[in-house]
């Protein structure tokens, strides 16, 4: 293979560690950035031929120019560590200085450049102004929108995705997503590795400029719960709330994404990808659009925002396989047993 050396930031964060797997397993030369080696996800990829693991602060120029050069190709999920944007631009600006061939950067809407009164998502709109920076100075890059983690929910007391569950042994989610509104999902461990290795086989001639969302489904929340409940084989309920319930403490500034995402959708019930990607029609499960259907039927991709990353990666993980045989293996590493009880 040429042009092997590939540069991934937050390497232990669930997209990047997915590339990582994959990238390293057919031949790449993966730097891995990490902040911290926390286990065991640093660990294992520690332990992985041809990854190389760096540690340290993104704030740090000497630590970002050494970790781009002689790279060709980069995939960059930042987080919340410091100025988002700022470490975003300079990470952009290593890469441009290094020469690199194509960058991949994991982006999301701000919806408040709509002008339909929606407002910012603060840990989304962020990653948007690092996106137009990035197109400013000419880096050829393609850049990837998420759809919901299939791996966010939980039955711990965590806000927006928690499996909450009930003393019958059911469980219920609650959320502020309209039950009758098709979202987009996808299973970051198991599909960002080998879409966006895609991604990159195909190269800047094909990608370069271009969003991409990478979801495989469309499901509304009272599908997603039929799916859970057919999986689990035990009773699953949606309830419609506008409002986010927050039992625990959550780090500085997820407070306001909540609020955010509250407003959103519980009130302006926007699309999940904004205008963009989504060609600004409605997502009514029963309209005539984009988003119809409710990814129940074998066809629901055809014309709809999952198709590009079908094509890109068609062993896709469902939510209900990853319901069935994931979901309670996470749960299980957090020691809950309720999938050892008798129900």
């Amino acid at each position: 293979m040429t042009n092997k050396i590939l540069v991934i930031v937050n390497a232990t964060g669930r997209q990047a560690a997915s590339l990582a797997r994959v990238a390293s397993a057919v031949g790449y030369q993966v730097r891995a950035h990490v902040g911290q080696k926390t286990p065991p996800v640093a660990q294992e990829l520690e332990s992985l031929e041809n990854v190389t693991l760096i540690q340290g602060s993104l704030l740090d120029k000497e630590l970002v120019a050494g970790l781009f050069a002689g790279a060709h190709k980069a995939f960059i999920n930042t987080i919340s560590w410091g100025d988002e944007v700022a470490i975003g631009k300079s990470l952009a600006d290593a890469a441009k200085k290094a020469h690199v061939q194509h960058y991949v950067y994991s982006s999301m809407p701000d919806h408040s450049v709509f002008g339909k009164g929606w407002p910012a998502v603060p840990l989304w709109s962020c990653k948007f102004t690092v996106e137009n920076y990035i197109r400013q100075i000419d880096l050829p890059a393609t850049f990837v929108y998420t759809g919901i983690y299939n791996n966010n929910f939980t039955s711990l007391p965590m806000p927006l995705f928690r499996m909450a569950l009930q003393p019958d042994g059911s469980f219920e989610w609650k959320a502020p997503f309209d039950p009758t509104i098709a979202i987009p999902w996808f299973d970051a461990e198991h599909d960002t590795g080998p879409a966006v290795l895609q991604i990159l086989k195909d190269g800047p001639s094909k990608w370069s400029g271009h969003r991409i969302a990478l979801a495989f489904e469309l499901l509304t929340p009272t599908r997603v719960c039929r799916l859970f409940s057919c999986a689990l084989r035990r009773p699953v309920r949606y309830v419609y709330s506008q409002t986010i319930d927050i039992e625990v403490t959550v780090p500085n500034g997820y407070r306001e994404q909540l609020l955010a995402l509250e407003t959103l959708f519980g009130k302006h019930k926007a699309p999940y990808f904004g205008l963009d990607l989504e060609t600004g029609q409605s997502r009514e499960v029963n309209g005539d659009s984009r988003w119809s259907g409710d990814g129940s039927g074998g066809d629901a991709g055809k014309g709809t925002v999952v198709e590009e990353a079908r094509a890109l990666w068609p062993g896709w993980r469902g939510i209900e396989e990853y319901a069935r045989e994931v979901f309670p293996l996470e749960e299980a590493a957090h020691g809950l047993t309720w999938m050892n009880e008798e129900t």
